[in-house]
């Protein structure tokens, strides 16, 4: 095959961890046979301070004539002034939009040898293998904002928005991984209160009933998800929701494994490229001093074969080599729990030679 993979590394740790990933793609590539171009651009910070825009239109541009695109972070405290014209991570949310990546794909599966590393307890922990389904094009986030004048100063506003096809897309896309996993499809939505999370529900309903009639298929209101993925995260599966509901819910459920650093995730549209990064941000704190975890970033390369190049043998061969390497006990200083630790290289070496 051959394809063409943009690299984003943006701000903070994104640098070290995307320098990590692409020495894997380019193995899997010679292993494989596969020839892979690559074109790394700005995006966040970086860009915003060379050229004054988050999302530069080059960035864009080669991103549209990808097939598919690596991201590492974007953000730090040099660009949190909440006065500033632009923010890092409006270069995010646009790349979203432009690029029609309406769905945020996160697996939770907590490795069997790194349960101890979690703040909750093993028993609470083993079974849990969820896929949160999050819309990302939608809701709060990309709805109708301002301030406005206000007698004790200023109130300001955020509207959230979600239309009917914006919520069937997103659920048939649900439903559908549900049906290749365990059968089972959890809607999170806070309907008793929010008009926006009644037209959620009654759409995930009729979608469900009329094309998916063997799911099973359970509606959960979004306070009470937050205390079932700490009390019983493993009766879950795939579990649907919007755009804020799924920051906050998979952000909480990203400690079950025990570390951000683990945790991969795609975002997916219809047509075009998809766009794979780690979850854990731009960890400014320690950037630079090599030992940021890059498991989450290099599992998010086996995300983007299969998703995006069909490569399922060799998205298998990358999950198969993290795999060896914990349990072979080697541990970068996020899971090594007070113990000896390895540097962010020395990681992608081990899974490099497992690779091999």
């Amino acid at each position: 095959m051959n394809a063409k993979i943009i690299l984003l590394p943006g701000d903070g740790i994104g640098p070290e961890i995307v320098k990590q990933a692409h020495r894997v793609l380019k193995q899997v590539a010679e292993k494989f046979g596969h020839h892979f171009d690559y074109e790394s651009c700005p995006i966040g910070g970086c860009a915003i301070d060379e050229f004054g825009d988050p999302l530069p239109p080059q960035t864009l541009e080669a991103c549209r004539n990808a097939d598919a695109i690596l991201l590492g972070a974007v953000g730090g405290p040099k660009w949190d002034d909440p006065t500033a014209k632009t923010r890092p991570e409006k270069g995010l949310l646009a790349i979203r939009k432009e690029l029609g990546l309406f769905a945020n794909l996160r697996p939770i599966n907590p490795h069997p040898d790194l349960l101890d590393a979690s703040p909750l307890k093993r028993d609470r922990l083993e079974g849990t293998d969820i896929l949160f389904v999050r819309e990302l094009t939608g809701g709060i986030y990309f709805g109708e904002s301002g301030r406005k004048p206000h007698e004790s100063g200023e109130e300001a506003y955020n509207m959230m928005t979600y239309n009917t096809g914006e919520v069937e897309r997103v659920i048939r896309l649900a439903a559908k991984a549900a049906q290749g996993r365990r059968g089972k499809l959890t809607s999170v939505d806070k309907a008793n209160v929010l008009e926006v999370s009644r037209l959620w529900r009654q759409t995930a309903e009729r979608i469900i009933q009329e094309e998916f009639p063997d799911l099973e298929y359970e509606v959960v209101l979004v306070d009470a998800m937050a205390m079932h993925l700490i009390s019983r995260p493993a009766d879950f599966d795939v579990v649907v929701t919007g755009n804020m509901f799924g920051d906050i819910l998979t952000d909480e459920a990203s400690m079950l494994p025990g570390s951000l650093g683990l945790l991969a995730s795609a975002s997916l549209g219809t047509d075009g490229p998809g766009l794979y990064e780690p979850i854990h941000g731009s960890a400014p704190d320690i950037a630079g001093q090599g030992i940021a975890n890059p498991l989450a970033t290099i599992l998010s390369t086996a995300m983007l074969l299969r998703h995006s190049l069909k490569l399922e043998e060799e998205a298998i061969a990358i999950e198969n080599a993290v795999d060896a390497v914990i349990k072979a006990g080697h541990r970068t200083k996020d899971i090594a729990a007070g113990g000896d630790f390895v540097s962010t290289t020395e990681m992608s070496d081990l899974v490099l030679a497992q690779l091999g």
